[in-house]
């Protein structure tokens, strides 16, 4: 029994030793060595990527900059595909430390990373992976008028439309920019959930040059639905024309460049009905159309042919010729709302209007007729700068 114990405490002492010999490790010198045959773990690089996106993330934003960084160290590569396998454009800072997109990203797509750097150690790193931008419930076409290389008349709004109701108001009108060659104090309206007009508040200057930006691609238009892609125009204003009708006078005159040029006679709308009348109110020519057909049964005329009608409304007015009412034109008002003019004189003034050139209309019992899209110029500049959602 006594032996037993002993040789028991031996083996603990042993085992003792045994361990620490394992743990110390050091060589005669003190220095550290491997002991027990083992070895170190190599020092890990000192270079770290990191990219935003991040790896993995979702419902990126495709007006997010993709960015790739390195910390204690320089990059070599970076290359950002998108799901096609084609290179996402982009730039290396001049320090090499960091890179930039530059190209616009696509709506639910996948993207993936495959950068290397080099650490101030001299060791390589990698980053690799991938994110997935945001998927829109629903892409909206978005048009701007007027179009390109148009020359328009000083009245002329710019009108933004959207295919679909839009929510976020104040969002669009932030990614709606004006730039005029000469300074024009104006303001953005909405006139339905799909159309925002912007308008000066006054006319136009003759002869501005402007240029508009719908930069509304990747914007939240609410409800899920965003723009299919950018907008823009670049326009002129043309000469400064007006006319000027008081409807009593039968008379509609045109000023050019705030002189009188020419005075035609006219048959306005018919006085002894005032829902026949041509209602009073700035209104702009909407289109040019050298043959127009009229139909209007409830007044009893179909599919009537008058030549050289510029509509002023789309409650129905326009400034055309009308040969067939020859004998009230300059005298009566007998018409059911459009400006009639005998036809040379129809022609001479279809020929000189531009689209947006602004119609005056006064002196008739008709307010205006704010049921067109086109009604810019029918409210005063206060009820029009509280159109904006901004």
């Amino acid at each position: 029994m006594i032996e037993r114990r002993t040789v028991f405490k031996a083996a603990l002492a042993a085992g003792a030793a045994t361990m620490a010999a394992a743990c110390t490790g050091g060589g005669d010198d003190g220095s550290a060595g491997t002991g027990g045959g083992g070895a170190t773990s190599p020092a890990r690089p000192v270079a770290v990527i990191t990219a935003e996106p991040a790896v993995d993330a979702k419902n990126v934003s495709v007006l997010q900059p993709v960015t790739v960084r390195v910390a204690q160290g320089t990059l070599t590569d970076v290359k950002l595909t998108n799901p096609d396998g084609k290179a996402v454009e982009g730039k290396l800072s001049d320090d090499k430390t960091s890179w930039t997109s530059s190209e616009t990203l696509g709506y639910d797509k996948t993207y993936t990373y495959n950068a290397s750097a080099t650490g101030t150690d001299g060791k390589p790193v990698t980053l690799t992976g991938s994110f997935t931008t945001l998927k829109p419930a629903s892409t909206v076409r978005v048009t701007l008028n007027p179009a390109d290389d148009a020359t328009v008349g000083v009245a002329m709004p710019v009108s933004v439309k959207f295919t679909s109701a839009v929510k976020n108001k104040a969002a669009v009108e932030k990614a709606l920019k004006i730039e005029t060659s000469t300074e024009v104090e104006g303001s953005w309206g909405w006139l339905s959930d799909q159309q925002v007009d912007w308008r000066p508040k006054e006319y136009w200057p003759a002869n501005t040059t402007v240029k508009v930006e719908a930069k509304l691609y990747g914007t939240d238009l609410g409800g899920g639905a965003y723009p299919r892609a950018d907008v823009t125009t670049e326009f002129k204003i043309g000469r400064n024309q007006v006319v000027k009708i008081h409807t009593p006078d039968h008379r509609m005159n045109v000023y050019r460049g705030g002189t009188l040029a020419k005075s035609y006679p006219c048959s306005n709308g018919k006085d002894s009905d005032v829902n026949l009348n041509t209602p009073n109110g700035t209104y702009i020519i909407m289109t040019k159309e050298p043959s127009a057909i009229f139909d209007n049964a409830r007044y009893g005329y179909t599919n009537v042919n008058k030549k050289w009608a510029c509509r002023i409304s789309n409650h129905g007015e326009f400034i055309h010729e009308n040969q067939d009412n020859a004998a009230n034109i300059g005298r009566v008002n007998s018409s059911h709302g459009c400006v009639n003019l005998l036809e040379a004189d129809a022609k001479d003034y279809f020929d000189s209007a531009l689209i947006g050139d602004p119609v005056e209309i006064t002196g008739s019992k008709l307010g205006p007729v704010v049921n067109s899209d086109v009604m810019d110029w029918l409210v005063s500049w206060s009820a029009w700068q509280a159109k904006s959602a901004l």
